[in-house]
């Protein structure tokens, strides 16, 4: 967990990314969290994302909803639209793409990549067909 000096102010939190999102596939703020945690959100919900060299998500997915934005921390990260390959590759690089844009993705190697989608919506995150 983050270190502090004194007491936070009420609603404040803090933590580790990487921990509190690892029941949750990396999702650590966002409308799946208990209304009374301060990181229950309905406006945003953030990714840590930590994959291996390799790991995929080979089903196309789509938001109907979110608007979703991808920051590479570290690595390799290939992300697939239905039009286009966006190869991550420098720290800060990034890709944003708006509600019904189809995406799956692939890490090139060892890679931390941190996803914010909003707004943040129960079963927005959907399989979809391979775009033709």
């Amino acid at each position: 967990m983050a270190n502090t000096s004194g007491p936070l102010p009420i609603g404040a939190v803090c933590g580790n990314a990487g921990r509190d999102g690892a029941m949750r596939g990396g999702w650590f703020l966002g409308h799946f969290l208990p209304p009374a945690d301060p990181r229950a959100s309905e406006a945003v919900e953030v990714k840590w994302g930590v994959h291996r060299a390799g790991d995929c998500r080979a089903a196309w997915a789509v938001n109907h909803q979110a608007t979703s934005l991808s920051v590479l921390v570290r690595g390799r990260f290939r992300l697939y639209l239905p039009t286009a390959e966006v190869l991550l590759a420098q720290p800060g690089d990034y890709l944003l793409w708006p509600p019904g844009v189809p995406h799956h993705w692939r890490a090139e190697e060892d890679t931390v990549v941190l996803t914010v989608r909003w707004p943040s919506r129960p079963a927005d995150s959907q399989p979809a067909s391979r775009p033709s």
